[in-house]
This record gives C-alpha cells, sequence and structure tokens, in this order.
C-alpha cells in the first residue's frame, strides 16, 4: 500500500514522484522510504523476526516455565530456572513443552509468556522455583530476587526479565 509522496532522482537524472510504504511485501520493496499504517506505527512486516534456535533441556519443562540457559558439558542447554541458586537466573521462557533430551525454543528477551495459572492481572511477579513465578520476594540467604514480569491475565505474564540480586 502507498504511502506520503516524495520526490526522488530518477532514471534520467530528473526528479520524480515516488510513494513511500506502510508494509512489505519482501525484497521488491528494498531501499524504499518507510511510513507509518493506518495505526499510526511501524508494520510488522517490516521488522526482523524474532530469531528462533532450538536448544536441547535436561529436564521436563512444561509450557510456560521459566527457563535458564546452561553449559551443560560444553552444550547450551536449557532447565528451569530457580531463585534457589544464582546459576539458575530466568533467561526466557518456553511455550510448548519439552521433555528432557528432546529440543525446544525457547523465547528470551520480552514477550508473553502462556501456560501459567493463578496469576493476578496486574500484579508483579519475580522468579520463585521450578520454574516458576512468585508475588514473593525471596529473602532466604543465597537466593535471588529477579523481577520477571506483570501479569497480564490469569494465565499471561508479561515477561520482563530484570537484574539478578543475591540473598546475603
Amino acid at each position: 500500500m502507498s504511502g506520503n509522496k516524495y520526490l526522488q532522482i530518477g532514471a534520467s537524472g530528473r526528479p520524480q514522484e515516488a510513494a513511500s510504504v506502510n508494509s512489505s511485501a519482501g525484497a521488491g520493496d528494498a531501499n524504499k522510504i518507510v511510513s507509518l499504517n493506518a495505526s499510526g506505527l511501524i508494520d510488522q512486516t517490516m521488522l526482523p523476526e524474532n530469531p528462533t534456535f532450538t536448544l536441547p533441556a535436561s529436564e521436563n519443562l512444561a509450557a510456560g516455565d521459566l527457563v535458564n540457559l546452561w553449559s551443560n558439558a560444553g552444550t547450551l542447554n536449557m532447565r528451569k530456572a530457580d531463585n534457589t541458586s544464582t546459576a539458575k537466573r530466568a533467561d526466557g521462557y518456553i511455550e510448548s513443552a519439552v521433555t528432557s533430551g528432546n529440543s525446544g525454543s525457547p523465547t528470551l528477551g520480552g514477550g508473553i509468556a502462556n501456560g501459567l495459572s493463578g496469576l493476578t492481572i496486574g500484579a508483579d511477579y519475580y522468579l520463585g522455583t521450578s520454574g516458576g513465578v512468585s508475588t514473593s520476594i525471596p529473602s532466604a540467604s543465597g537466593s535471588i530476587v529477579q523481577y520477571v514480569g506483570r501479569a497480564k491475565s490469569a494465565t499471561e505474564l508479561i515477561f520482563t526479565p530484570g537484574q539478578v540480586f543475591e540473598r546475603v
């Protein structure tokens, strides 16, 4: 779809009118000027896709589990994040269950973690135990405190992992 018009130097060396684009059809739209869509936003078709990759799970993971990425004999693996160990901070979450020894695709950075239950809409959540979340900040010596997001619904967490602090 065409956006606003602008002038560009054409093949003949003369100015010619051209239109910006507010959605992309792929390589054919290369080097075109971007304009905002009807919602006033850059269209999703113009943004890079989140990279996807797979990692082996070193334990059974359920949909919605927060995961920690770690070196298992020199191979990057994923396991349940857990606030009882400084080595198990939450790096991301898993959207589909993965059994131990099989591979799955963790979602890293921010996003909406689905598959949870019993969340309170609008409440802040911290890393809990066994891949879970908690509204309580851990207080035990040696545990870690990591903000992991806010509940969007009873089953969805807006995952925004924070810094990790160790309790002494």
